[in-house]
């Protein structure tokens, strides 16, 4: 049982950190120009629609929508450089989805002034070398125009353990792609939406694609980073193994166990059947003490594992490689729905699998085994 609990909640746990922090920086559904061949990088504008905004967020499901648009650009120091995406924001983003990721600093304070703060990742500071209060000046392409420079103070710095998006954005004003690509107030990159139940995604994805212009093109987050949803899909088949592995296990113990209590206790047995026991009560009686020792392992189990979760949840006692598994300790995830239905799964397998060899009992003549006595 402790094997059991601690793949589903680190399974779980893995599944629920990644799509979080990808949601977090990404949204769950995007919603750009049609026209845009790199959905990253905010080329050709989307016009705002109040009506259709009023259309998405009333939609069932839908908990936000915010407007941001991306640009690619080239950050220099007086040491080094390297490229990353600017992700613009205006005053109503909502910094609560990865206020958890900051460790230094604070969020620049969009409104309605631009805003030259900006908000940078741990790994990309450390490789420029940088520090908050510090300057630095980006360079962004123009079509057929000259570049445009601009100068940002880094106001906070982030770090989601997420290499793949630390290593991609910094965070400012929308204000600045607005002016560079020379756009309007109403013209934006892309909408983020949030949904409520990740589980909905597909389907929210095609409502809102239904009630959208053909100018208009609508992305979930899994048809983004499709490599990476489909390796964490690995993780159920991952989990489906070690518990069928563990349950066959938990079946072979108890089956011996049950084995051991009958033959220890033979002529116990045919005592009690040359006293008139029947075999059906014979064997409720070595079915119920075999339960006993299921439940008192599953206590047991329960106990030690979810001790040893609460643990790494809480101490972050194991860690990982960031680089690799996108995520800087063991994540757990707790859900009690599981945690039930595994325990009621596996009382109920061995149940059945106790049956059988509890009809020994029916092959055990009074006679022999009180002569063997």
């Amino acid at each position: 049982m402790i094997v059991m609990l601690i793949s589903i909640a680190t399974g779980l746990g893995m599944q629920h950190e990644i799509k979080n922090k990808i949601s977090a920086f990404n949204g769950d559904i995007s919603i750009y120009n049609f026209q845009t061949v790199n959905y990253e990088d905010s080329n050709i504008p989307l016009d705002f629609d109040e009506d259709l905004y009023s259309s998405i967020i009333s939609t069932e499901g839908i908990i936000k929508v915010q407007k941001i648009a991306t640009k690619f650009g080239l950050i220099r120091t007086n040491e080094d450089f390297d490229g990353v995406f600017f992700k613009g924001v205006d005053e109503n983003y909502d910094l609560d989805r990865i206020k958890n990721f900051l460790i230094e600093g604070d969020f620049p304070n969009i409104s309605n002034s631009i805003s030259n703060k900006v908000v940078v990742s741990k790994l990309l500071a450390k490789r420029l070398k940088l520090n908050v209060g510090d300057d630095f000046q980006m360079l962004f392409s123009r079509n057929s125009e000259s570049s445009a420079i601009r100068k940002f103070e880094i106001s906070g710095i982030f770090s989601s353990g997420f290499n793949e998006l630390d290593s991609k954005y910094i965070i400012g004003d929308l204000s600045h792609i607005q002016k560079i690509n020379k756009w309007n107030n109403d013209q934006i990159g892309n909408l983020e939406v949030f949904i409520d139940n990740y589980e909905n995604l597909d389907l929210l994805t095609n409502e809102i694609y239904s009630i959208t212009p053909s100018t208009v093109n609508v992305q979930s987050v899994r048809d983004k980073y499709y490599s990476i949803f489909d390796w964490i899909k690995l993780f159920d088949k991952n989990m489906i193994a070690i518990i069928i592995i563990m349950i066959i296990v938990a079946s072979i113990n108890i089956i011996t166990v049950l084995i051991v209590l009958i033959l220890e206790r033979t002529n116990m047995i045919g005592v009690l059947k040359s006293l008139g026991s029947t075999n059906i009560s014979l064997r409720k009686f070595f079915i119920y003490n075999s339960l006993y020792i299921v439940s008192l392992g599953l206590l047991i189990g329960n106990s030690i594992g979810l001790i040893l979760i609460y643990l790494q949840k809480k101490y972050e006692l194991i860690s990982l490689d960031s680089e690799i598994y996108y995520v800087s300790s063991v994540p757990m995830h707790f859900d009690i729905y599981y945690i039930i239905g595994l325990n009621i799964l596996t009382f109920f397998i061995c149940f059945l699998v106790i049956i059988l060899p509890s009809s020994l009992i029916s092959n055990i003549s009074p006679t022999k085994a009180v002569k063997y006595q």
